[in-house]
């Protein structure tokens, strides 16, 4: 063994795990660790907001099932990055943020910065530790990278005080890790193949974040040989293909009426890697607490999520893209009763993501959600924050291949742009489109730079209503006609993207979209497309008057 810094030691243990970037808003409290990324084979992106380094994190996380790594110093720099670890848990990502923190002598006196961490991340983080030994280091960020990644994947949250990084000592690395992943057992299969043979409106419904591309595959395999309807939580479209004729659309925020009344009407559901919270379950009204009327067929890698909410019929501990490669060797009945329910849920996925409605306004977001659907390669990575903007996007995009959507069940206004630019940085040489609101765009916005320091061309939508559409909405509804907190003044968002070094384009009008797109697209450069649409286009099918006159 070689004596090496703490630092030294801590980035030794990354590249040992495989990690292959980082992200990062540099600080004082962990800068021996910096120093140790110079010579390391990692890819460190600097960033401007540390809420903004930690959704990136995430993201990547998204991207690829291994755990992003953020970097933040202490103090404001880990509640700014609390914004990450908040969307990695409730989008079971696995993740790992890095936190400096004050000197072991200085702990508990109320020092520069200081924070109790585990009092901070205790409520959000799967795990949150600091580290009091160098010797230590590899242990603990073995234990960190299985913790973020087995049972339902999470955020894992390490303090490092500044003395423990430039502690010199002989240790040596943590193995590379092989992770355990809880199997099917035979008798949950064997009873799960008893329960669809007795089953006449059988639904499936895919969840979570943490699935392989394997597992994809083999549920889109199962599904086929078997005919079933096959339907998505919210923003987890991209799990299963939206032309296969299986797909019955997905489970978000004013889901198709058809779809949520066939959660009700279904004799078996099939939750694979699903919870059916709040926004999937329409607020809880499709399945029955604690009973459902539906015999329940719920498969988490997590024990503690099985019978959290709703008692299944069967529950079993299992991967949800384990359990589908499980399933290869089940027969399919000779006759489906299902089938044509199958095809009626194709047909009305079909139905109500085809045809945009007319809205108010020259900017016909439907037709260009459209254009952009038959126009860009169907691995292009979608990427989205909060706000009604979204709606278009998860209503006329169709997802055709897995990992393509990266969005926040969480609902968190900002993800996008942080999002995408990991999503280019990743994914080079796929198209990949964000789509922001005005709002939504502000809050991390400044993540562009990152993109323009880097090189990285993504291409931003930004949907500009001149206000916090979602809330004003939500105002209209029960606080009619009285505007309060929701208007916006908004820049010139073309001319912020040229301020930076991109490109910038502006459109009033939907013939106008095609070419700025097709520029942004030549340009090379990271862009900013600043779409104009009419206020009172709060959603496809209402306008804002609609909405507080009660219609």
């Amino acid at each position: 063994m070689t004596s090496r810094t703490g630092g030294q030691i801590l980035v030794d243990q990354l590249v040992k795990q495989g990690v292959e970037r980082v992200t990062c808003v540099p600080g004082e409290s962990y800068l021996a660790a910096l120093d140790a990324m110079h010579d390391a084979d990692i890819d460190v992106l600097i960033c401007r907001h540390e809420g903004g380094a930690a959704i990136m994190a995430e993201a990547y996380g998204k991207l690829t099932a291994r755990p992003g790594v953020c970097f933040v110093t202490r103090g404001p720099g880990a509640t700014n990055a609390a914004h990450g670890v908040h969307i990695a848990q409730h989008d079971s990502t696995p993740m790992i943020l890095f936190i400096g923190q004050v000197e072991r002598a200085m702990l508990g006196r109320g020092a520069f910065q200081e924070m109790d961490y585990q009092a901070f991340f205790g409520s959000t983080a799967k795990w949150v530790v600091e580290i009091t030994d160098a010797k230590r280091i590899p242990e603990i960020v073995a234990r960190a990278f299985r913790v973020a990644m087995q049972g339902r994947p999470g955020p894992v949250v390490i303090s490092l005080p500044e003395d423990v990084l430039t502690d010199i000592e002989d240790v040596a690395d943590a193995p590379v890790l092989s992770f355990a992943k809880p199997e099917l057992s035979v008798k949950a299969l064997q009873q799960f193949e008893v329960l669809l043979a007795k089953a006449k409106k059988p639904l499936v419904i895919l969840g979570s974040s943490n699935w392989s591309l394997e597992g994809c595959q083999a549920i889109v395999n199962f599904a086929e040989t078997f005919a079933l309807p096959v339907a998505t939580e919210f923003r987890r479209s991209a799990l299963f293909p939206a032309d296969h004729p299986s797909y019955a659309g997905d489970l978000g925020f004013g889901p198709n009426p058809k779809l949520a009344q066939r959660v009700k009407d279904a004799d078996l559901l099939i939750l694979l890697g699903a919870r059916m919270a709040e926004v999937p379950s329409s607020s809880y009204t499709l399945i029955d607490l604690p009973t459902p009327q539906q015999t329940l067929v719920h498969i988490f890698p997590d024990a503690g999520e099985i019978g959290k909410v709703y008692q299944p019929a069967l529950g079993n501990v299992c991967a949800p893209d384990a359990f589908a490669q499980s399933l290869a060797d089940l027969k399919p009945p000779v006759t489906k009763p299902w089938l044509e329910e199958t095809q009626n849920a194709h047909m009305d996925f079909l139905m109500w993501t085809t045809t945009p409605a007319k809205i108010p306004g020259d900017f016909q977001y439907g037709e260009v959600m459209v254009w952009l659907r038959e126009n860009l390669p169907a691995d292009t990575i979608t990427c989205n924050g909060a706000g009604n903007y979204a709606i278009w996007l998860h209503r006329y995009w169709r997802h055709n291949q897995p990992r393509t959507q990266i969005a926040p069940t969480s609902g968190s206004v900002g993800y996008s742009v942080p999002a995408g630019v990991m999503a280019k940085r990743q994914c080079p040489d796929k198209t990949v489109v964000v789509f922001a609101g005005d709002g939504c765009f502000l809050m991390h916005g400044n993540e562009f730079a990152t993109a323009v320091q880097y090189d990285i061309p993504v291409i931003v939508l930004v949907i500009d209503n001149g206000m916090y559409g979602t809330i004003r909405m939500h105002q209209e509804r029960n606080y009619p006609h009285r505007v309060v907190g929701t208007d916006l003044k908004n820049p010139d968002f073309a001319a912020y993207a040229k301020a930076f070094g991109g490109h910038g384009e502006t459109v009033r009008t939907t013939a106008e979209f095609a070419p700025a797109f097709q520029r942004a697209q030549a340009s090379g450069k990271p862009a900013i497309i600043h779409c104009y649409i009419d206020p009172q286009a709060i959603t496809p099918a209402k306008t804002l008057d609609q909405i507080a006159d009660g219609k």
